[in-house]
């Protein structure tokens, strides 16, 4: 209840999360969190301020928790439901897992992940992250697509190219490495030029790769993650489901119903016809009691 001691924790931990000064601190912490890391690829800094990074490592994992703790009391039955809420959970408990918190690499990792919190924070970047989950189907049939092209233009490759340059085009897998190099057009002058020194065909094959696998294959890519981020923006904006949907539908037509009878109890009753009582004629027998 609102009124007890748990509610009013509760109401004021809600406050809280939706006030607009939350999320600026926690980003504050996260990027504080992240120059720290890079100040500690330093050595010289490190060697001078060594004991000062450790007491701001817990400083920084204090705050963590205390955020997630308000999370927490703001929605403790929703709370498990939250992914993000999941995560940071991991992130904070996984140092103190036995073989996690011995393993300085894991924990250098773990501390990075802190970083990938800041998604959670703003909606824009939340959507964007929507939108790259969303893409990992489309993106499976692209790489699909582009590992068939590759090796048919390797299978082409070495059977021009294999003999003349053994090192880029001696096996298909050479070939496949040399032609994935070439998606950046990197020093496609030099290659159309020593294609065509070898034969003919080599200026035709480097053009038909270009204009497939640099043009239509990126094109093709940058449509699929388009899409997705235009899908994820849309399911943003729309509000969520109702969780009673069929409860709230008979709900909605009970209404109606009442509605309906409420009017016709409230429409005019039509006026009734007044019948004049029939005239008795004087001649006419009268039925008298025994």
């Amino acid at each position: 209840m609102e009124n007890s001691p748990a509610g009013r924790v509760a109401a004021v931990c809600r406050g809280l999360v939706a006030a607009p000064w939350f999320n600026a601190a926690s980003f504050a912490v996260i990027v504080l969190n992240a120059a720290t890391l890079g100040l500690e690829t330093y050595h010289g800094v490190v060697d001078e301020a060594g004991p000062a990074f450790h007491v701001l490592e817990y400083v920084f994992l204090g705050c963590f928790s205390l955020e997630l703790l308000i999370r927490f009391a703001a929605n403790v039955k929703g709370f498990a439901r939250d992914r993000w809420n999941l995560f940071d959970l991991a992130i904070i408990l996984a140092p103190l897992v036995p073989g996690v918190r011995e393993n300085v690499t894991l924990l250098r990792l773990l501390r990075l992940a802190r970083i990938v919190r800041a998604f959670r924070l703003f909606p824009s970047l939340r959507v964007i992250l929507v939108g790259i989950r969303r893409s990992l189907p489309g993106l499976g049939s692209f790489l699909l697509i582009t590992l068939l092209v590759l090796y048919g233009y390797a299978m082409i490759g070495w059977m021009l190219f294999g003999t003349a340059y053994p090192q880029e085009y001696g096996t298909v897998g050479q070939a496949m490495l040399s032609l994935f190099l070439l998606l950046s057009l990197d020093g496609i002058t030099d290659t159309l030029r020593a294609g065509r020194e070898v034969t003919e065909w080599g200026v035709l094959y480097y053009l038909s790769y270009m204009i497939t696998a640099s043009y239509l294959l990126t094109n093709l890519l940058v449509g699929v993650v388009l899409n997705a981020l235009q899908e994820a923006h849309e399911s943003e904006k729309q509000p969520p489901p109702p969780v009673h949907k069929g409860i709230e539908e008979r709900l909605a037509a009970l209404r109606a119903a009442l509605e309906d009878l409420e009017r016709e109890y409230r429409a005019p009753e039509p006026p009734r016809e007044e019948t004049a009582p029939a005239p008795v004629l004087s001649g006419a027998p009268t039925r008298r009691g025994r």
